[in-house]
């Protein structure tokens, strides 16, 4: 009795064992990346970005870095990642699955294709939908973060916005927009001029591989500093007024496929690449008649509160309530709620992509179901639609939206940069 107990104990501590074992294994795959502030970077999230970047790459064609560059710009961007969601949460910034799934359905529309045939198409692409879903509320997180904290950074006097419309680009802002990518050396402002010098060098040979035949794509994935640098880079199109002006002249005197000089901001050094240019010679745009009740989340008001507060507001003006009137009682846009709501005449241009969105698919004289933007809860009502041609106030309001937009690209890199240096960061791998 005695021997057979003791040989259960045995396959106990021999089960206890193995299970240690596992565990310890488990650990092992799953330690931890990096350690930043109050989060932690896990190695899984590391190796989980890693594949989907070179999933990326290669349908691309494009060749892969080695393999310790590679992981050093993913652990670099999770590490930011995870200092504007730390942000975000300390600032109550909330994604409700209502305003997630809807976004997931803009993108599968975007993409031409119904929501489960985008899930389809992530499954065949070995994506998990959820984990792809789990990371697009992050980046709306992120965005929110930026958008509050940037955007605050910035402001347009109308001294500028004259000088904006009196300069060769501001003249010439509707004639071209460029597809671009960028390589870029970020210098901080603090970096000594030593640091400043081995940047120069460094762009310097970067410019000559770039002039020598090497690919643009994949030196920005190895050798890029900046927020692009896994996409090969790539910018996006950009009018060449939301350019600063010195990038604008450089890129003005290319031709599709050349690159220019590096070029020094106060971010860093720069190379752009043209990969497209179109033409922007229409001088009539549509103009939309908008109220709107926007509706903030707050220290004192949740996520939820507020899509609650704006979901009872909207049942009050489609049970007959004036939108004017309840807009001047509860809307906390100041510029607007003392006119009801009103936004007068804009444009799509001047808003954010939510917003735009909505207003550009509302029929005239109807109420938009409640959205959400950065900014809040939203309901918005068309009075009216037109097409005028580009008036004095327009090209200010544009110039102005423009102007803006410049700033909070140069501002964000700043930015960036400078919560990267303020947070603790320990690299673990």
């Amino acid at each position: 009795m005695h021997f057979k107990l003791h040989r259960k104990l045995i396959g106990l501590c021999a089960g206890l064992l193995i299970s240690t074992g596992l565990q310890a294994q488990m650990v092992e795959l799953d330690r931890v990346a990096a350690i930043v502030d109050n989060d932690v970077v896990m190695q899984s999230q590391v190796e989980e970005r890693m594949d989907t970047i070179r999933q990326q790459l290669s349908e691309r064609g494009t060749e892969l870095p080695p393999e310790e560059v590679l992981r050093t710009q993913v652990i670099d961007r999770l590490v930011l990642e995870s200092i504007q969601l730390q942000m975000g949460e300390r600032a109550g910034i909330r994604i409700d699955d209502a305003s997630l799934n809807q976004t997931m359905q803009q993108l599968a529309e975007r993409n031409g294709v119904t929501l489960e045939q985008f899930r389809a198409a992530l499954d065949r692409d070995g994506i998990n939908y959820n984990q792809a879903r789990e990371q697009v509320r992050r980046e709306m997180i992120i965005n929110r973060v930026r958008q509050r904290r940037v955007a605050e950074r910035i402001q347009v006097s109308d001294q500028e916005v004259r000088n904006f419309l009196n300069s060769e680009v501001g003249r010439y802002q509707t004639a071209a927009d460029y597809r671009l990518a960028m390589i870029v050396l970020p210098v901080s402002e603090n970096a000594s001029s030593d640091e400043a010098r081995q940047q120069a060098e460094v762009v310097s040979d970067i410019h000559r591989e770039l002039s020598e035949g090497a690919d643009f794509t994949r030196l920005a994935v190895s050798r890029s500093g900046g927020e692009h640098a896994l996409e090969g880079g790539e910018l996006g199109w950009r009018k060449a007024a939301q350019l600063p002006p010195t990038f604008a002249n450089a890129v003005a005197d290319l031709e599709i496929g050349e690159i220019t000089a590096p070029l020094r901001s106060p971010a860093g050094y720069h190379i752009l690449k043209l990969l497209e240019k179109r033409g922007g010679d229409n001088l009539l745009v549509d103009e939309f008649n908008v109220r709107h009740i926007l509706i903030k989340p707050s220290e004192i008001r949740s996520e939820e509160e507020a899509a609650q507060l704006i979901g009872r507001l909207y049942e009050r003006i489609r049970a007959g309530e004036s939108f004017a009137t309840l807009a001047r009682s509860f809307s906390e846009d100041p510029g607007s709620a003392l006119n009801g709501g009103s936004l007068s005449w804009v444009t799509a241009d001047a808003m954010v992509p939510e917003f735009r969105e909505v207003m550009t698919s509302t029929p005239e004289n109807q109420i938009s179901a409640p959205f959400q933007s950065q900014f809040g809860w939203h309901i918005l009502q068309v009075e009216g639609q037109r097409q005028v041609d580009m008036t004095d106030e327009m090209r200010e309001q544009q110039a102005r939206n423009l102007l803006q937009n410049r700033k909070f690209d140069e501002e964000l890199q700043t930015w960036l940069l400078e919560i990267r240096d303020e947070a603790y960061v320990e690299i673990k791998s």
